[in-house]
Formats: C-alpha cells, structure tokens, sequence
C-alpha cells in the first residue's frame, strides 16, 4: 500500500484542498514551488502507464480537477505546469497516479 492510499483511506493526514468520490488534492510535503499540490485519483493505478480506455473519464476528471484548483489559487494568471512522472527512470518514487500543480513562480525549461 502507497502512502497515497493511506492518505486517501485518512490514515495519514494531509493538508486536503479539493475531494470528491474520485479524486483528492492535496498540498505536497515537499513543495517545488511556492505552490505545489498533488491530484490523485482514489482507484490506485500505478501510473499512466497501466492506464487503459476504461480510465478515460477518470483521467480527464483528474486533469479538470487540476485546472480548477489551479484556477482557485490564481495561478491561471502568471501560468503553472501539471507533471506527472511514469517509473523509476521519469522520477516517480510514489507508485500511485498523481498529477503536480506546480506554480507560483517562474517554473524554467521542458520548453
């Protein structure tokens, strides 16, 4: 089990900013920017990797959810980036789908 799922499953305590039946945001325990929250899906897929045709509505909800929390703490003004990272050699170390809002500041390359 991930700590993502201990999350989820309120074992673990998070700094929560948006929760549906679907998905749940919260602030990320070591920020890359000053503002840096996670988007992660409650069914727990690996990444996106092992996401099919049947996880299609459930992406695009995760990708929707990130655009509004994004938009709820301004940073549709000045810009942000959305990341998410696929295995060990793409720099995922949480093996549960989740998606970065990172912005709040000059965020520089990946063009």
């Amino acid at each position: 089990m991930t700590i993502f799922q201990k999350i989820i499953d309120g074992e673990v305590p998070c700094d929560n900013l948006y929760e549906d039946d679907d998905v749940l945001v919260f602030r990320d325990i070591a920020p890359q920017a000053p503002f840096h929250a996670l988007v992660v899906p409650k069914k727990p897929i690996r990444s996106m990797a092992e996401t099919d045709r049947q996880d299609q509505e459930l992406l695009g909800k995760v990708m929707l959810v990130a655009a509004a929390v994004a938009r709820d703490h301004g940073l549709e003004k000045n810009g942000y980036r959305l990341v998410t990272n696929i295995g060990e050699h793409g720099g995922q170390t949480v093996f549960h789908l989740h998606v970065h809002i990172l912005g709040g500041r000059m965020l520089r390359g990946m063009g």
